[in-house]
């Protein structure tokens, strides 16, 4: 009980510092299109990837904190029904657009002689249609989810019963786990293969750019030849966070899925490694974006 309460307040802290962060950023894009302004690309899509983090935090943060604190299956089928819902497609989201914001910056950053010359110029025309389709693209997929979630709440012989901590799931007993979770991991996978790709494309830019640019004495030259390099690193660093936390959130949830048997205190540590991308992101963009500190200055 004293392991679950210390649990629940770490979650609870990192939860509410996740929470502050993306509201600010929220708050932020919502001021600048108030004042007339346009979202730059790149803004876009770390709107999207601010809302799909907030909903990540909210959907299943509190139900765990709660859980923490020692109250258990408080929510009824249809409340159920919605938090997997809500989380999943949150989280697809922010798996997809974390993908987005990788690809993006490879274009952005590559030189003008490369084959990514001709996207430099299409690629911020279709950037709001990218979001909107990752939205479309897993609304529509979860509905499948919620197909294999029972509508009844009484236990027969050919329902079998997955304990979340905060509700209990009932899926039919022929219902294979394992093939379920790879079905799904599959657009997972390939967002993953190509944000580690992008990664080392990223670094292999900015390594030539290093190798080019040594000669030069005078240190504030470079800031001006290359004037992405802040934005990179802070791709960088987001896409490496999500892909370390990511990896070990899903073989503990893929092991919890595969036994059908709820570890408490092994569900909590879980979810705490899988929400700590969306807690420290907004972080990360508010110390990396420029455009953030002129606003945080007053500056117009």
């Amino acid at each position: 009980m004293l392991t679950d309460l210390v649990l629940g307040i770490l979650f609870l802290i990192q939860i509410g510092l996740g929470i502050l962060g993306n509201f600010f950023f929220l708050a932020l894009y919502t001021f600048t299109l108030f004042r007339g302004h346009r979202l730059r690309p790149i803004e876009c899509i770390f709107a999207q990837l601010t809302l799909a983090n907030s909903k990540m935090l909210l959907s299943k943060g509190i139900p765990r904190v709660i859980v923490c604190f020692g109250f258990k299956n408080f929510l009824d089928l249809v409340a159920c029904k919605f938090i997997v819902y809500l989380y999943s497609v949150a989280r697809g989201v922010s798996l997809s657009t974390t993908c987005l914001l990788s690809g993006f910056q490879v274009i952005t950053i590559s030189p003008s002689n490369s084959c990514w010359a001709e996207l430099k110029i299409q690629a911020p025309k279709y950037i709001s249609s990218a979001c909107f389709f990752c939205w479309c693209f897993y609304l529509i997929t979860n509905l499948i989810l919620l197909g294999t979630m029972h509508n009844s709440v009484y236990l027969t012989n050919n329902t079998k019963i997955w304990d979340l901590g905060y509700c209990l799931i009932l899926t039919p007993a022929s219902f294979n786990a394992i093939l379920f979770a790879m079905a799904f991991s599959i657009p997972d996978a390939m967002s993953l293969g190509l944000m580690i790709w992008a990664n080392a494309y990223l670094v292999l830019l900015l390594h030539r750019h290093h190798q080019q640019v040594k000669h030069l004495h005078s240190s504030h030259l470079f800031p001006r030849t290359f004037p992405e390099k802040r934005a990179t690193h802070a791709v960088l660093l987001l896409v490496s966070t999500y892909v370390s936390f990511y990896s070990i959130n899903s073989s503990l949830a893929f092991y919890l899925f595969k036994t059908g048997k709820h570890q408490s205190q092994l569900a909590v540590i879980s979810e705490f490694l899988g929400a700590w991308f969306p807690a420290i992101s907004p972080f990360v963009l508010i110390f990396s974006d420029s455009q953030v500190h002129k606003y945080a200055l007053g500056h117009k």
